[in-house]
């Protein structure tokens, strides 16, 4: 065997075997659902939180992607490769205290704007969770959704603990695209079907061995868009 084989065959062995699966693609092309940074504030992107400062609504989009991300490990085990369910636990665990301090910062902004109840206040933040789970239903937008959370999680899972809200700041306006169904961007989606194009079914149109007879009828098929009226048959 040459030199030249050997190295072909194991430059082939080490791209197989160093690959790592990839992803589910849906779509030969997605529709690109990026969008700018986020504070927080912006009308749809999240619960308004009243005279919430900007340490109150980094917490609440830090909860919103943790929500995003549970749904999306429940929802999105149709498709193993998206790993949306291993990264939702490794978030959980990498990030716990980012976690938990956006939650204490959530409860604390809602007992202060309950009159300092603590009862009313854990109400509201219980009120406000239900909410933004709800927020979630991707029934029509399941695959984009699915592939968006797959993308948003790996970005999670990498960032350093403590950045996970600079994580939920980047993409929490592509994460609420991802929300709106669309389909498949580099192909029409439709594709429009005419009726059957049919012969004439006239006896004296056809032969005594079944076969289109010219001479007396013409054409078999008529041209396309052309109208042919039952007085002209």
């Amino acid at each position: 065997m040459s030199m030249l084989r050997i190295l072909t065959a194991a430059a082939a062995a080490i791209m197989i075997f160093s690959a790592t699966p990839a992803s589910a693609q849906f779509f030969f092309q997605s529709r690109d659902l990026s969008g700018p940074r986020v504070v927080g504030d912006e009308p749809g992107i999240g619960q308004a939180l009243p005279g919430a400062t900007p340490a109150e609504l980094r917490a609440e989009m830090v909860w919103t992607l943790r929500a995003a991300m549970n749904v999306a490990a429940l929802q999105c085990e149709f498709e193993p490769t998206l790993l949306t369910r291993t990264n939702y636990n490794a978030m959980l665990k990498d990030h716990k205290a980012e976690l938990a301090a956006s939650l204490d910062t959530l409860l604390a902004y809602f007992v202060r704007t309950n009159g300092k109840n603590k009862r009313q206040g854990q109400l509201a933040l219980d009120h406000f969770s239900t909410v933004i789970y709800s927020s979630f239903s991707t029934v029509s937008a399941q695959y984009i959704f699915c592939q968006t959370m797959s993308s948003i999680g790996r970005d999670v899972i990498y960032a350093p603990r403590g950045a996970m809200g600079d994580v939920a700041l980047d993409r929490m306006r592509e994460l609420h695209n991802s929300l709106v169904p669309w389909g498949e961007q580099r192909f029409p989606s439709r594709i429009f079907v005419g009726p059957p194009r049919l012969p004439r079914f006239d006896e004296n149109c056809w032969t005594k061995k079944d076969l289109w007879n010219t001479k007396r009828c013409g054409l078999p098929y008529p041209a396309p868009g052309a109208r042919t009226s039952l007085a002209q048959r």
